[in-house]
Parts: structure tokens; C-alpha cells; sequence
């Protein structure tokens, strides 16, 4: 799936239904524990995501000069990841991070594995959601680097709307696997 010809304003992950996973039943306190980790690495990344909606709002009042945008973005651990990540497609030249590593490598094909099919509606909707994460988080990089070209209020506005939708898509999307993947990575992939 190539999203690099979609504008802007239809890279979200709020599209069609979302599917809900299936119930299961004897979930203990710690199997509910351990499918939480995945939200504590979650929250890494929204703190990166947090870093960068500073910058972009001391830029935006004039206390940060646009080219501190593209220095903040090369550093941050997710968007080295997702670029790393390869085409858009997902194809897994390469390991994205060890989050993704665990995600498209080990997670989801242990929970469709052991989960039954199921679950199967589940993680393909997962999957192509880090699709348009992905797509966002590249576009987000080339409007820094655009605004560090020519810094104006037209190349910032294209960086913040960019940034603005990575953010809503991520927290959506984070939120949607962190609840409907807690009791199944808990029970089927408790070393996560």
C-alpha cells in the first residue's frame, strides 16, 4: 500500500471500523500485567513526540529559529527507526526497532499463531496503521528539512500541520493497540 500520493488530511488511522479483539476468558492480574508493558514503551515514544511539539510552539511564538526543527527530528530515536523501517509498503528490509522487531516479527504473528484467527482482522489493521505512521513520519522530515530550506510561515504551517496529524495518528493508534492487545499479549506473548 502506497500512501505517498494521499494528501495530508487522509493519513490518519481513523478509517473505516477498527476491529475489536476477541474476549478472553481466566485473564489474571499478572497476564494483564505483563500485556501493559507495551504501553510503557509506548509512552517513550510519546515523550519524543512531546519534545517535538515544544519546539514546534516556541518556534511558532519566535523564541527558536525553524532550523532547530530538522535538528530535533534527525535525533529523535523514533523517526531514525521509522526510516530505517524501508519502503512504504512494509517490507522489513531492515528491523525498525527493537519495538517494531517485536510488533511485525514476533508479536503479531505469535498472537495470530496462537490466538486463533480471531485476532487475525486485529493485527492486519494494526499493521496498516504503522503504514500511515510511517508515511506521516517521513513527510513530517521532509517539511523540517523544506523549512529549514526556506524558513517562511508557509514551510512551518506545512511542518506543523504534518507534525499535528503524526501526533493524532500515533496517539490513536497507540491507544487502540495498548487496549485491544493487553489481554492477548498478556496471555500468548507474556515476555514482551
Amino acid at each position: 500500500m502506497d500512501l505517498s500520493d494521499r494528501p495530508l488530511s487522509e493519513l490518519s488511522v481513523e478509517f473505516g471500523t477498527r476491529p475489536s479483539a476477541p474476549r478472553l476468558e481466566g485473564v489474571t492480574r499478572a497476564q494483564r500485567k505483563a500485556g501493559q508493558h507495551l504501553a510503557a514503551i509506548h509512552r517513550h515514544y510519546l515523550m519524543d513526540l512531546a519534545r517535538l511539539t515544544m519546539v514546534l510552539e516556541r518556534i511558532r511564538a519566535g523564541d527558536d529559529p525553524p532550523e532547530r526543527l530538522e535538528q530535533v527530528i534527525l535525533s529523535l530515536e523514533m523517526s531514525e527507526n521509522y526510516r530505517a523501517f524501508g519502503n512504504l509498503c512494509g517490507q522489513q528490509c531492515q528491523v525498525l526497532t527493537m519495538h517494531h522487531n517485536i510488533e511485525e516479527s514476533h508479536m503479531f504473528p505469535t498472537v495470530e499463531s496462537r490466538a486463533g484467527s480471531g485476532f487475525a482482522a486485529l493485527v492486519d489493521r494494526l499493521r496498516a496503521e504503522h503504514k500511515v505512521v510511517h508515511e506521516l513520519i517521513e513527510r513530517l522530515y521532509g517539511a523540517a528539512v523544506d523549512l529549514t530550506k526556506a524558513p517562511s510561515d508557509q514551510t512551518f504551517e506545512a511542518a506543523a500541520d504534518t507534525f499535528e496529524a503524526l501526533l493524532a495518528a500515533v496517539k490513536s493508534h497507540f491507544r487502540y493497540e495498548e487496549t485491544e492487545l493487553e489481554e492477548a499479549l498478556g496471555v500468548f506473548v507474556p515476555e514482551v
